[in-house]
């Protein structure tokens, strides 16, 4: 069976794009199903797999994709979402469980969320259980498998937990703090899902998966402070604390949105701890054992440092975020799209100029009026955007579908292009474009454009009320960027 043909979905999120290499590691032909098909091209596999582009909710995608497929694993859900993510989720999963039906599949894959022997459910929780049931009747024969936190450098219950250990020395915590949690590394699980290909094709049913420890959430803070090499925290439990106002307060301490933050949030008032062992009949532990807590936080730990981070929560593609390419044609829409089109000379090497332009963002910050970017971050935070927090995945190279604070990358031309498409909450789209030109005596030029297509009336007030700080914006950072690759160039020897 591992010459089989498998399908992976949400190949561009957290755990899509890690599994997609293990498949292949074990002999499988894989196809990847991707509403941007161009976010895969920074990927080490992207030229080994088939691309099917396409939409999870089109029946027509779905049916080209799973064309002569004998595997499908189902990795899509709506997290941070918001009003209404159930019904997606639901009606997605049925039209999936349906298109597998049509095209006669040996079995589908799906992980999905550990939960209690309870009608008293999360949200998050209700819905992870909802779309397990559709797809276990939906007549072809399904693994489900069931985790809760995932233990691994970029997943953002991971993410969670690490800032607001290393950020807050003294904290207050809901009191369900103390509910215990069976956590499993991000290993393990995909040990699990490559796995869950090769079962028997007579079973189906769903498998709670986790690692070697239970541990409340507190004792997951504590020793991760521990294995960190961090003071022991001071935690204190109140009542009051609701899943809505401890995924603000998770939302204002973390990179991790509130959006995404109140279901994740909201699963912990469960306690989630797997009721049985039976995966390990069809997927034999290794012989070395899971992954215990401890050792997988050290894992996680030497990929951030090491600068190895694969995958990040923010990779996923975000339901409701434009989502439009930069039209090619100026005149498109009416010939609307409004630009700040500035262009420099700068006394350095191309190479020097590149480097500055793709490490921007993140620590490196956006070389313009810091308190006005500060303030636009926050103010997008408030209306659910993204705002700066998402930082980005490495601090120097940039691929295609890559978040940068509350930008996501649309294209890299290497030396050449970036150019970023705005997630921020804004009454159009936008982009922005930082390119290196040809110049004279082999000295680049430095363009910079900042691209906006207005929505309506408020879109063109919102442009026009803010062309006053284009100067100062757009200008400053021009200049700086060029300063900086200066004095990149001259640290070089250039």
């Amino acid at each position: 069976m591992d010459d089989d043909l498998v399908l992976v979905t949400g190949a561009t999120g957290y755990i899509g794009g890690r599994l997609v290499p293990e498949l292949l590691d074990a002999g499988y032909r894989v196809r990847v199903l991707a509403r941007h098909p161009e976010r895969l091209a920074g990927r080490d596999w992207a030229d080994d797999v088939e691309v099917a582009a396409g939409d999870a909710g089109s029946p027509d995608d779905l049916d080209r994709a799973l064309d002569g497929v004998d595997v499908a694993y189902y990795l899509i859900h709506a997290l941070g979402a918001g009003a209404g993510f159930a019904d997606r989720d639901r009606d997605t999963a049925r039209g999936f469980a349906a298109a597998a039906a049509r095209a006669g599949l040996r079995r589908v894959v799906y992980l999905g969320g550990l939960y209690p022997d309870t009608d008293d459910l999360s949200p998050h929780l209700r819905s992870r259980r909802e779309v397990e049931e559709i797809l276990l009747d939906g007549g072809v024969p399904t693994v489900v498998l069931r985790a809760a936190v995932i233990l691994g450098s970029g997943s953002a219950s991971f993410e969670m937990m690490r800032y607001l250990t290393e950020r807050l020395p003294v904290m207050v915590a809901p009191r369900w703090i103390d509910n215990r949690i069976q956590p499993i590394a991000v290993r393990d699980v995909l040990r699990y899902l490559v796995g869950g290909a090769s079962v028997p094709d007579e079973v189906s049913r769903g498998f709670d998966v986790g690692g070697p420890d239970v541990l409340t959430y507190r004792e997951m803070m504590q020793r991760y402070a521990a294995v960190a090499g961090l003071r022991r925290r001071v935690i204190r439990a109140v009542p009051v604390l609701t899943p809505g106002l401890a995924s603000l307060w998770v939302g204002l301490v973390t990179p991790v949105p509130p959006a995404i933050a109140r279901p994740l949030v909201g699963s912990l008032v469960h306690e989630v701890v797997a009721r049985d062992r039976d995966v390990a009949a069809y997927v034999p532990d290794p012989p070395e054992g899971l992954v215990g807590f401890d050792d997988a936080v050290a894992l996680a730990l030497a990929r951030i440092r090491d600068l190895d981070v694969r995958t990040s929560w923010s990779s996923a593609s975000t339901r409701g975020a434009p989502s439009d390419p930069l039209p090619d044609d100026p005149d498109w829409a009416g010939g609307s799209l409004l630009a700040d089109d500035r262009s420099r000379e700068v006394d350095t090497t191309p190479e020097s100029l590149w480097s500055v332009i793709e490490g921007i963002g993140g620590a490196h910050g956006w070389y313009s009026w810091r308190l006005g970017w500060v303030a636009r971050g926050v103010l997008d935070r408030l209306f659910g955007g993204p705002g700066l927090r998402r930082g980005r995945r490495h601090p120097q190279r940039l691929q295609p579908g890559d978040a940068l604070d509350w930008w996501r990358v649309e294209k890299v031309v290497p030396g050449r292009l970036l150019r970023l498409r705005a997630e921020m909450r804004l009454p159009g789209l936008a982009w922005l474009e930082l390119s290196v030109e040809d110049g004279p005596g082999g000295r680049p030029v430095f363009r910079q454009r900042a691209i906006f297509l207005p929505r309506g009336l408020p879109g063109q007030l919102y442009w026009w009320a803010i062309r006053p700080f284009h100067g100062v914006v757009f200008g400053g950072m021009q200049r700086n960027i060029a300063r900086a690759a200066q004095e990149h160039g001259a640290a070089e020897g250039g």
